[in-house]
C-alpha cells in the first residue's frame, strides 16, 4: 500500500476527514457518558479529583445503614421507656389505691387517759383539787393574861354572869319581895303586888336578849287556845324559842308573879328552855345553868353559860325589882355579863353570830343541845352530834352553852365537805371524806382548817364569830377569811406531755395553758404538735383523752424499741396513761393490701419482661448493651451510647411481701417513693435518649447532604455539557459531510485520467 500515491487534495480531505472522525466519536463519546471526562486521558487532574470525591461520598454513604440502625436502636429503647413509664404509672395506681384501703389495722398503738370535763375546745378540762390546810389567828382561852393558846376543848360558853338585885318590897314597901308576889296587885291591894308605877299594864313589854317578853291581862289560854308551835305552862304562854306572853290575870284575880317574870327572863337568856307537846310547855333549866331567882328580897338575874344578859324594859318596873335606880315610864336597861375562864375561850361569840362557809350557813345560838335533859326534841331531818346540829347538808347549829372549838372545826368540815352526816334517828354519824383530813386546832392555838376540795375555803360572818375564831384575816381586820384549795391532778394548765422521735417524726414537747405563747388549749392545737412526730389525738365526751399512730404507721407500737415514740412529761406524773397498745389486724383490710401486692408484682414482671424486648437488631440500650456510631469515613467522628439495665431492679423496684408491704400508709408510701425515683429515672433517661436521637439524626441528615455535596462537585469536575456536545456533534456532522463530498471531488481528477486511459 505505501506504493500508492495519493494527490495532495485528496491526502488533505482524507486526513480532514479523519479528524473530524475522531472529534465526532469523541462529542458521540461524551453525549452518551454523560460525561467529559471518562478517563485518566480526558484530564487526569479532574478525573483523580472527583474520583476521590467519589470515593468519600461512597465510604459516607455505607456508613449511613449504621447510622440509620443506630436511630432505630434509640427509638426502640424510647418506645421501652414510654412502655415503662405506663407500667410505673399503673403501679403507682395500685399503691394508690392501697392507701385508699382501709387501713390494715382494725385498732392502731394508742395510749390514753382520762381528764375530768376536758373537751375538744379545752383540753384542760375541769380542775379537781386537792385539800389545803389553812391557818387561823392564834387564839387564846380565858386564863389571865391572855396568852394561853386555846385548845380543842374551849367551851364556847363563859362562866355564867350573876347580879343580885338591892332589897326590893311589894308594893306596900314593907312586905318583902318573893317570887310570889304577883305583878299586879289585888284590888289595890299594895301588900300584894309590885308599887303601883311599877305593875305592867296590858301590852307592856320586855326585851331579854333580843327577846321579846309581853304582858297581858287575863288569864293565860288553855293549851288548845294557844297558837300553833307556842306552848302554856302556869301564867305563861311561850313559843320556844325564848319569846314569852305572861297573863297577869285581873285585879280582882291576878296571876302572873316576879317568879313567872323571872322565868320568862330566863326563858330568853336560855338559862331555861321550853319542849312543846300538844300546847303544852314543860319549862326545865338548861344543863349547867343557874335559873333566875328571888332570895332575901333581892333579885338575883342570871346570864347563860352562852350569852351575857341584857334587860331592858320600864324603869319603874326593874326598879320595883330593885335592878336599877332609874325611874319614870321610860326604858331601862340592866346587863349581866359572863366572865372567862381557862376552860373556855378567851372571848365571847355572840348568840345568833353566823359564819358562812362555803354558801353554808353556820349558826351559834345560846341554848342547850336538843334532845338534851329538858332541851326541845332534834328537829325532824336533823341530827345532833356533840353540841352540832346538822342538815347533813353543811347548815349547822352550834349551841354555845355546851359547844367547844372543836365542834366548831365539825361544823366547819360540814360545811366544806371534808366531813359529811348520815342522819338516823336524830342522831348525825359524821364520816370522813376519802383523802381528806379534819380540820383541827395545834398546840399554838391556831386552827388548822382543812379547805376541802369542793370549792376554795371562803368565811364571812356575822356578829363577833370571825374575830373570836381568829377568822378575821390575818391582821385582823379583814371581814373575810379564804383559802385557795391544791390543784389536783385535773387541771392540767402548766403540764407538760412528752414523746420521743416516732418512726422517723420530730419529737413532741407540749405544755397545755390558754393556747398561747405557744401552750395548747383545743384538740386541733394538740394535734398540729403531734402531726410532726405521726401521732394523732382524739377525746371523747367522757373526756378520756387518745393518742395513737396515723394511718401511715398503723403496723408500729408507740413506745417500742424499733418505733420510739416513749411518752413522758409532767402530765404522765399526774395522770396515769394506759400502757401503749399493739395494733390489731384487721383481716379484711390486710386480704385486700395482700392483693394489691399481689398486683404489683405482676407489673414488676411486666416491667422486667418489656426491658427485655426493647432492642433492635440485637442492641437493647435498657439491657445494659452499647451503642457505638461511626460518623465519618476516618472513624475519628463517632458517638458512644452505654446502655442502662432498666429491669425491676435497676430501677430499685423490688418484689413486695404480702403482711408487710402496704401494711400501712408508711409502707405504701415507701413504695410509692420508690416508684416516683423509677418515674423520675425514666425520664432522666428519656431526655438523654432523646438529646442523643437528635444528635443522630442530625448526624445522618449531615452525611446526606454531604454527600450531595461530594458527588455534586465530582460531577462538575467530569461532566459534559450537553448542550455543547450537542452542537459539537451537529457541527461535526456537518464537517464530516462537507469532507466526504470534498474527498469526493478531490477524487474526480483522479476519475478524468482514468478515463483517458479508458
Amino acid at each position: 500500500m505505501s506504493g500508492i500515491v495519493l494527490s495532495s487534495s485528496v491526502r488533505q480531505n482524507l486526513l480532514s476527514l479523519q479528524s473530524t472522525a475522531d472529534l465526532l466519536a469523541t462529542t458521540q463519546s461524551r453525549l452518551s457518558t454523560g460525561k467529559s471526562v471518562n478517563s485518566a486521558l480526558d484530564n487526569p487532574t479532574n478525573f483523580f479529583t472527583a474520583q476521590s470525591l467519589d470515593n468519600r461520598a461512597s465510604d459516607i454513604n455505607n456508613l449511613l445503614d449504621g447510622i440509620a440502625n443506630g436511630v432505630q436502636v434509640l427509638q426502640a429503647a424510647n418506645t421501652g421507656i414510654t412502655s415503662l413509664q405506663k407500667l410505673i404509672d399503673s403501679a403507682k395506681s395500685i399503691a394508690n389505691q392501697a392507701l385508699q384501703t382501709t387501713v390494715g389495722y382494725s385498732t392502731k398503738s394508742n395510749v390514753s387517759t382520762t381528764i375530768s370535763g376536758a373537751t375538744a375546745a379545752d383540753l384542760r378540762g375541769t380542775t379537781s383539787f386537792a385539800s389545803a390546810t389553812a391557818s387561823s389567828n392564834v387564839i387564846y382561852n380565858g386564863t389571865a393574861g391572855g396568852t394561853t393558846a386555846a385548845t380543842g376543848t374551849s367551851t364556847l360558853g363563859a362562866t355564867l354572869g350573876s347580879l343580885t338585885g338591892s332589897t326590893a318590897t311589894a308594893g306596900d314597901g314593907s312586905t318583902a319581895l318573893s317570887s310570889t308576889i304577883t305583878l299586879i296587885a289585888a284590888n289595890g291591894t299594895a301588900a300584894s303586888g309590885l308599887v303601883g308605877s311599877a305593875q305592867p299594864a296590858d301590852g307592856d313589854t320586855l326585851t331579854v336578849n333580843g327577846k321579846t317578853i309581853t304582858f297581858r291581862s287575863g288569864t293565860a289560854p288553855a293549851s288548845t287556845g294557844v297558837p300553833t308551835g307556842s306552848g302554856v305552862s302556869g301564867n305563861l304562854v311561850t313559843d320556844g324559842n325564848g319569846n314569852t306572853t305572861v297573863y297577869l290575870g285581873t285585879n280582882a284575880s291576878p296571876k302572873a308573879t316576879t317568879g313567872d317574870l323571872l322565868t320568862a327572863i330566863d326563858l330568853a337568856s336560855g338559862v331555861d328552855t321550853a319542849s312543846i307537846t300538844a300546847g303544852a310547855a314543860t319549862i326545865t333549866n338548861s344543863v349547867n345553868q343557874t335559873s333566875s331567882s328571888i332570895a332575901g328580897s333581892k333579885v338575883i338575874l342570871k346570864s347563860s353559860t352562852g350569852a351575857d344578859l341584857s334587860v331592858t324594859g320600864k324603869a319603874d318596873l326593874l326598879k320595883a325589882l330593885g335592878l336599877t335606880t332609874s325611874v319614870g315610864g321610860g326604858n331601862a336597861t340592866v346587863n349581866v355579863n359572863r366572865t372567862t375562864s381557862a376552860g373556855s375561850l378567851g372571848a365571847e361569840i355572840s348568840d345568833g353570830s353566823t359564819l358562812n362557809v362555803d354558801g353554808h350557813v353556820i349558826t351559834f345560838k345560846n341554848a342547850p343541845i336538843p334532845g338534851s335533859t329538858g332541851a326541845p326534841s332534834v328537829p325532824t331531818g336533823f341530827g345532833v352530834n356533840g353540841n352540832v346540829l346538822t342538815d347533813g347538808a353543811g347548815n349547822s347549829t352550834v349551841y354555845l352553852q355546851g359547844g367547844t372549838v372543836n365542834d366548831v372545826l365539825t361544823a366547819i368540815d360540814l360545811a366544806t365537805g371534808v366531813q359529811t352526816a348520815t342522819i338516823a334517828s336524830g342522831a348525825a354519824t359524821l364520816q370522813t371524806a376519802a383523802g381528806q383530813s379534819n380540820s383541827s386546832i395545834n398546840s399554838s392555838g391556831q386552827l388548822k382548817l382543812s379547805t376541802g376540795v369542793n370549792a376554795d375555803l371562803s368565811i364571812t360572818g356575822t356578829g363577833n364569830a370571825l374575830n373570836v375564831l381568829g377568822l378575821a384575816g390575818n391582821t385582823g381586820t379583814a371581814n373575810a377569811f379564804t383559802a385557795a384549795r391544791t390543784s389536783g391532778i385535773g387541771g392540767i394548765t402548766g403540764k407538760t406531755l412528752t414523746f420521743t422521735s416516732f418512726s422517723g417524726g420530730a419529737a413532741v414537747n407540749v405544755t397545755f395553758g390558754d393556747g398561747t405563747n405557744g401552750t395548747v388549749k383545743t384538740l386541733d392545737q394538740l394535734n398540729t404538735q403531734l402531726q410532726a412526730n405521726n401521732l394523732t389525738a382524739t377525746i371523747d365526751a367522757n373526756g378520756r383523752l387518745t393518742i395513737s399512730t396515723t394511718n401511715d404507721y398503723a403496723s408500729s407500737t408507740i413506745g417500742s424499741s424499733t418505733a420510739g415514740g416513749a411518752i413522758g412529761g409532767t402530765l404522765t406524773t399526774a395522770l396515769t396513761f394506759s400502757t401503749a397498745s399493739s395494733p390489731v389486724a384487721d383481716t379484711v383490710a390486710q386480704t385486700s393490701r395482700s392483693n394489691l401486692v399481689n398486683q404489683y408484682n405482676n407489673i414488676l414482671q411486666q416491667i422486667d419482661s418489656t426491658a427485655q424486648d426493647s432492642s433492635f437488631n440485637g442492641v437493647n440500650l435498657l439491657n445494659g448493651d452499647q451503642l457505638k456510631l461511626v460518623f465519618d469515613e476516618t472513624g475519628k467522628s463517632n458517638l458512644n451510647i452505654t446502655g442502662v439495665t432498666y429491669n425491676s431492679k435497676g430501677l430499685g423496684l423490688a418484689a413486695l411481701t404480702g403482711g408487710v408491704d402496704f401494711i400501712d400508709n408508711a409502707a405504701t408510701n415507701k413504695v410509692l417513693t420508690n416508684l416516683n425515683s423509677a418515674a423520675s429515672t425514666l425520664r432522666s433517661e428519656a431526655s438523654s435518649l432523646g438529646s442523643n436521637l437528635t444528635i443522630v439524626q442530625v448526624r445522618q441528615d449531615f452525611n446526606k447532604n454531604l454527600i450531595n455535596v461530594l458527588q455534586t462537585g465530582s460531577s462538575n469536575l467530569t461532566l459534559a455539557d450537553t448542550n455543547v456536545e450537542a452542537a459539537n456533534s451537529q457541527a461535526l456532522s456537518t464537517r464530516q459531510s462537507i469532507a466526504v463530498s470534498a474527498l469526493s471531488l478531490a477524487n474526480q481528477s483522479q476519475q478524468s485520467v482514468l478515463q483517458l486511459l479508458r
